[in-house]
């Protein structure tokens, strides 16, 4: 029956023409070889073309029609309507309109229909256009109200400004973002990004395993999703009611060349074309790890984020289609070097198979739980019973097996807090178990021999390899006030033009200086030129990744970059009031008032609070001081210097990591060694609201006379907060032209945060509501250091001291 309808199909077709570029095709016309459609603000073009990979010498014989930008140099698909029936070389494809009104793709040679809508058009007077949102449409050629069929129905990997990603619950349709299978074929991958019933977002790995949830929407943005809030995609919209449940968003700047997917790897993003770079700049991606994505490195393989490449074979197993992984498909993962001997002779210890011991391991799921095996060797020896049986994991939770084949084994990540992951043993033929063990031998004892002599020639072959090491750098950018979108890629020479040979130096940062420059002659700019030590290339790399993806009020706003060699900087909005200290501790015409001391505060206080908690990933400053603080013309604060930067992620609590930070705003965590959280932050900012209120440095000289440390600035608010003299702690430059209830708020707030027990402090969310008088405060205990400056020697509530 299908060969019939198809042969009758054939026959209504009209005789087929070459067609000129329009954003129309009509009946008797075609597209084919190089014609093109063009929507007729001239943004979208759809036409047939190959795909060609960028990281192979793969060159595809596929042709696909499909949607893209028109005036971009690098064809990047948004759509495509053939993907799973591709015209393979050398048949040619063409577009046309059938008798019965529906849109096909033909095999010109064969006459055969490769593609078809496949709707009931009820009139045969129908026509494609290609619209300016770029949706492509058959609709009526007398009615363009009544459309038949669209692409933004049938979205593929892709989600265009204005189309919906969603349910429609009265007909069933569900939209959805599918992964293409690999760099170069079109074909639907494992991996899509959809809505459930209820408005929840998912993605999913082969419908069946769900790795990344968006949480609920709060008006603005999911819960699992907060930098969609002034994002580099602007204006979501979310309806979720009785006929349909979707999301949409829209573009402030029609003109803006955008991309939101999911990629081959299973992972969504966002981002925005950069004529600077004549690339895609990549601002965000969720999840933020590879490793996160179910299975993207496919069975019998380890993730590791922080390798390259990210994906590696088990022990015992190598790649199963080198040539697959290339185009970026791990589908086939990686297979055994010597099959199982399950079954066969058996060995000595009665068994023909080992197994291989992996350490600090993330475990796959679907374990399963065996109750009898009370020991390690009786789960090793259930796990050999069984020829199904590929893994074994034995520890506090007790046995757990894996059969068949194995996903989503992760290496731990060195960003977790205690960095021990589970035991993990793999289950290889003898030989292989033996042939590995020779080899983590081998390697041991040559390491130790010749170590020592060439640690020297190998940093420098390092050092060589990472100077000429050439690669792509993603940030995550966001929408600036005029409405363009982005981080601008500069060159070298057009900065060092910009600010006159860096004549006109601002100050020094971390691993650098910072200098005044204006772009366009007009803009003035704070150009951050880091030096080129390993360590300025590892804050490049932090202020990027932080600051980078995030925007706020008072965090201050990252412009572009420069990443030749290693020539790095950064490009940031200037402040024309320079940064705290100076309007603080430098004698200066004008003083701040109480009220700006108070709002700059506040304004800390939000921005300390926005990387916290309102980002996806915790992000922790660790060196907040007032030379850290800038503050623009209206004296609105605004946090820099994110080359300590810690980011956490939201499974992750707290994390163990270097010393990093300023003498005198340094939590005790740091000194002791013991793990960070973001309360370290909230130790800075207290210290810098004694500061704040005293215009000295806690640590100024003229505290201390004669070794009397009593005079230590904290400990004078611990005194003045019991005797009521807050007036006494106020800058005498302010001449007493100071709100007294606002000073002693901002005294308790910071006696709470430099508590020495970081669970002892507020969150800075807190510290917000307690600076807004939203969350009234107790009186603060005395900390630890400050009780053994006045002889004590426990914690006691300032109520209750008779302090000098």
């Amino acid at each position: 029956m299908s060969v019939l309808l198809g042969f009758l199909l054939l026959l209504s077709l009209h005789p087929p023409t070459s067609y000129a570029t329009t954003d129309t095709v009509s009946p008797g016309q075609t597209l084919a070889g190089g014609d093109r459609l063009i929507s007729n603000n001239s943004k979208f073009a759809l036409g047939f073309f190959k795909m060609d990979s960028k990281n192979s010498s793969y060159t595809s014989r596929n042709s696909y029609l499909c949607i893209w930008y028109n005036k971009l140099p690098m064809i990047t698909p948004l759509w495509s309507a053939n993907g799973e029936n591709p015209v393979v070389d050398p048949a040619s494809p063409e577009l046309t309109i059938s008798g019965d009104g529906n849109m096909v793709i033909m095999d010109q040679a064969t006459k055969s229909i490769i593609w078809s809508t496949r709707v009931n058009t009820t009139t045969n007077g129908t026509v494609v256009v290609l619209l300016n949102d770029g949706n492509l449409v058959l609709q009526s050629s007398s009615n363009s109200s009544m459309v038949f069929w669209q692409s933004f129905d049938y979205p593929t990997d892709s989600l265009f400004a204005d189309a919906k990603i969603g349910w429609n619950k009265v007909t069933g349709l569900n939209r959805r973002l599918v992964s293409r299978k690999n760099s170069i074929d079109q074909a639907a991958g494992l991996y899509s990004l959809e809505f459930d019933i209820n408005g929840v977002g998912h993605l999913v790995w082969n419908s069946t395993v769900t790795y990344w949830s968006s949480g609920d929407w709060n008006g603005q943005f999911f819960g699992s999703a907060p930098e969609m809030f002034g994002a580099t995609i602007p204006n979501f919209t979310f309806v979720n009611n009785d006929r349909e449940v979707y999301l949409t968003y829209t573009l402030n700047n029609e003109k803006a060349i955008t991309h939101a997917a999911i990629d081959v790897n299973g992972r969504g993003l966002a981002g925005v074309w950069l004529d600077s770079l004549q690339d895609w700049l990549i601002n965000y991606r969720m999840p933020l790890l590879h490793c996160d994505v179910y299975a993207i490195c496919g069975p019998f393989t380890v993730c590791n984020d922080n390798n390259d490449p990210f994906c590696d074979c088990m022990k015992g197993f190598s790649i199963r289609s080198p040539k697959d992984w290339e185009i970026e498909d791990r589908t086939g993962g990686c297979m055994r070097n010597t099959p199982l001997n399950c079954g066969s002779t058996m060995n000595k210890t009665g068994f023909s198979d080992k197994f291989y011991y992996v350490q600090n391991i993330i475990l796959p799921r679907n374990a399963m739980h065996v109750q009898e095996a009370a020991s390690k060797d009786e789960c090793s020896d259930v796990c050999l019973s069984n020829c199904s049986c590929t893994a074994y994991s034995y520890g506090k939770g007790g046995c757990s097996v894996w059969h068949d084949e194995l996903y989503n084994v992760r290496q731990q990540s060195d960003a977790s807090a205690d960095g021990n992951g589970d035991n993990f043993y793999i289950r290889l033929a003898a030989n292989e178990v033996q042939s590995a063990e020779r080899k983590k031998k081998s390697g041991v004892i040559i390491g130790v021999a010749i170590g020592a002599s060439t640690a020297a020639f190998c940093l420098m072959i390092l050092l060589l390899m990472f100077w000429r090491r050439k690669g792509k750098l993603f940030a995550r950018g966001a929408e600036n006030d005029q409405g363009s979108i982005g981080i601008t890629a500069f060159r070298y020479i057009d900065l060092q033009r910009a600010t006159k040979n860096f004549s006109e130096k601002l100050g020094g940062g971390s691993f650098g200086s910072v200098f005044k420059g204006y772009l366009n002659e007009s803009t003035p700019i704070a150009a951050k030129r880091l030096d080129g030590t390993c360590q300025g290339e590892k804050q490049f790399r932090a202020e990027v990744d932080s600051i980078g993806m995030i925007q706020h009020i008072n965090l201050v706003k990252l412009i572009g970059l420069c990443c030749e060699g290693d020539k790095k900087l950064l490009v940031y909005e200037y402040m024309p009031n320079g940064s705290l200290d100076v309007q603080l501790f430098k004698d200066n015409d004008k003083v701040l008032d109480w009220n700006l001391r108070y709002q700059i505060a506040i304004g800390v206080a939000r921005g300390l609070a926005y990387l916290h908690d309102s980002c996806r990933d915790c992000i922790i400053h660790c060196d907040i001081k007032p030379e850290n603080i800038l503050l623009n013309e209206s004296f609105v604060p605004k946090i820099a210097d994110f080359g300590m930067a810690k980011i956490l992620g939201r499974e992750f609590s707290h994390a163990l990591t270097t010393m990093r930070g300023t003498i005198g705003y340094l939590a005790p965590e740091w000194i002791s060694g013991t793990v960070v959280t973001a309360k370290v932050d909230v130790y800075s900012y207290g210290m810098v609201l004694f500061e704040i209120l005293s215009g000295r440095r806690n640590s100024s000289q003229e505290y201390f006379k004669d070794g009397d440390h009593s005079a230590y600035f904290p400990m004078q608010v611990a005194r003045q907060l019991i005797n009521g003299g807050i007036g006494n702690l106020v800058d005498a430059k302010l001449h007493g032209d100071v709100n007294l209830e606002e000073a002693e708020r901002v005294c308790k707030i910071a006696c709470w945060c430099i508590q020495d027990s970081e669970f002892d402090r507020p969150t800075m969310g807190e510290v917000v509501q307690f600076l807004e008088g939203v969350l009234e405060l107790k009186m603060p205990p005395l900390p630890r250091l400050l009780n053994a400056i006045t002889g004590g020697s426990h914690s006691t509530p300032l109520s209750s001291l008779d302090l000098p």
